[in-house]
């Protein structure tokens, strides 16, 4: 009787180890690159999720050097456009910022619009929309179009972090489907028959939350980086329209340009 239990436990000993060995990673893809049309689903699955993960990457990665640009440069774009003396030589420092500065690019549409509105003085332009309406209709177009740019990825982040984890799901699902198909073909009900099938199926779904909470994350951060930011465009559209329509700022002396 002894023997016999010592035998048992044994075997189920072995059923377990290697129940183990057949619920890792590795093996689930050995099973899949073997019958990859038994596992038609779980590739598809697969394969969207890595590319909804490169995809994530690549936006946190474009997204996180962007802001770091715009960080460390914003400051120094708006002190010295306001601290040059001369209108023209601010503005000619405002042409020579690169294409993806956006305070530099809301400041020359402000100029070249109030400049647009002098040298038609007299027309019709002028009479249907004085300076500060012209100018204002420009700087709420500029503020827009750099708030939109601003967005760039946050739109795939968002959709990364609300689907992955059904993706992972639906690829659970289906796993489980199938080896529930295959335990029933077999006629084996033991431990290493269900659960290495089924922890393996369960593995998707691992790799959904994976793929989606860094991009959940991400589009918190972003989001709240960009709402900071737009604060500024708004402050500083303000600040243009004053000294374009006025020729200074609120609480500064009129200056001549």
């Amino acid at each position: 009787m002894l023997q016999e239990f010592m035998f048992a436990a044994a075997a189920g000993g072995n059923n377990a180890a290697s129940a183990l060995t057949q619920m890792g990673v590795g093996h689930l893809l050995e099973e899949m690159m073997a019958e990859p049309g038994q596992f038609a689903v779980s590739w598809a699955v697969l394969i969207t999720l890595v590319t909804m993960s490169v995809l994530s990457i690549y936006w946190i990665v474009i997204n996180f050097f962007k802001n770091l640009s715009l960080r460390r440069n914003s400051d120094r774009v708006i002190s010295t456009f306001w601290e040059t003396p001369n209108a023209q030589d601010a503005i000619r420092f405002m042409e020579e910022q690169p294409k993806s500065e956006p305070f530099s690019k809301i400041a020359l549409d402000a100029a070249q619009a109030a400049a647009h509105h002098q040298r038609h003085e007299g027309s019709r332009l002028v009479e249907s929309l004085n300076r500060s309406e012209f100018v204002d209709r420009a700087l709420r177009q500029a503020v827009t179009r750099e708030s939109s740019r601003l967005e760039n990825g946050l739109t795939v982040l968002a959709t990364v972090g609300s689907t992955a984890p059904f993706v992972g799901l639906l690829g659970t699902v289906w796993g489980i489907y199938g080896a529930l198909i295959r335990i029933g073909a077999s006629g084996q009900a033991s431990i290493d028959a269900v659960a290495g099938p089924v922890g393996e199926a369960l593995i998707m779904t691992a790799l959904g939350l994976f793929v989606a909470i860094p991009a959940v994350l991400a589009y918190n951060f972003f989001t709240r980086l960009n709402r900071v930011t737009n604060n500024k465009f708004d402050s500083f559209a303000h600040d243009l329209h004053d000294f374009f329509a006025t020729g200074a700022r609120v609480g500064e002396m009129p200056a001549k340009r």
